[in-house]
């Protein structure tokens, strides 16, 4: 295999991709792996942990998955503990894990929906996040600084989408979150950013058979400039930058890659 990591370079850094077993989670895992960091995946699936684990080992790092509900916050201060003794340090953590459970309106949107979903997207972000801080933080005073905490936003931060109204609630928090985070821990040399997708094409949420085309497919790919849905392939670059010391300058940020979605108002 060639070498072609140049400014992404992450040989010798370790990350950690929560949800990192598939769709958007999986394409941020194989962005680091395929510039040689180690990459520990947290799934609740152990046969898509095992099929996530085989398909990034290829590209040479070691990788390792646990089977981490992010909801439980005794289970995310264990896996972080773990996985920070399986690498010795963690250099970069993705808040990624989250589900999609949809309401028809906002006046018929279940508080029992509304809490389930917040308990992942939002609750289960901040566990992740914190106890990823915890480890850098100890780090840095000990004379090692420096790390980067993602987390996955969404287009719903900025613009409002009937039926997904909590949803947007959760990533709206999280993007307040993360301006805090930044501005908290830049001290200590730690970075803050959220990734904001567009509409991209995973299984999250699908209730339909894969390849099939569907009125959002058509909708995006007829309104987006760049004219196609996006891919998890296309969070590769992105999840490699900011984990790499080519971004050690940029915190605080909201990066928008949604086809050029945002910028069109027709």
């Amino acid at each position: 295999m060639n070498d072609v990591r140049g400014l992404f370079d992450l040989s010798g850094k370790a990350a950690l991709v929560t949800g990192g077993n598939s769709g958007l989670g999986l394409g941020f895992a194989r962005g680091l792996a395929k510039q040689g960091a180690d990459v520990m995946l947290w799934g609740r699936s152990p046969e898509k942990n095992t099929a996530a684990v085989a398909s990034l080992s290829a590209y040479g790092g070691r990788v390792e998955a646990r089977s981490v509900d992010v909801v439980s916050e005794d289970a995310v201060k264990a896996g972080m503990a773990e996985a920070v003794d399986v690498f010795g340090r963690l250099d970069c953590v993705i808040a990624n894990a989250g589900i999609s459970n949809g309401s028809p309106s906002f006046v018929e949107l279940e508080s029992s929906i509304y809490h389930e979903l917040l308990a992942t997207n939002q609750h289960g972000a901040f566990y992740t996040l914190r106890e990823a801080a915890r480890h850098m933080v100890a780090r840095a005073e000990a004379g090692d600084p420096g790390g980067s905490l993602i987390i996955c936003g969404s287009l719903t931060v900025f613009r409002g989408t009937p039926g997904r109204i909590h949803y947007g609630a959760a990533k709206g928090a999280m993007a307040s979150m993360m301006v805090g985070m930044a501005a908290d821990l830049g001290k200590y040399g730690i970075r803050a950013n959220m990734i904001a997708p567009g509409y991209i094409k995973t299984d999250l949420g699908r209730s339909r058979p894969q390849g099939e085309i569907s009125a959002t497919d058509q909708i995006f790919t007829e309104r987006a400039p760049l004219r196609r849905v996006g891919r998890p392939e296309d969070f590769e670059a992105i999840a490699a930058y900011l984990a790499s010391d080519a971004s050690s300058f940029h915190s605080g940020d909201i990066i928008v890659i949604d086809g050029g979605w945002m910028a069109n108002i027709y």
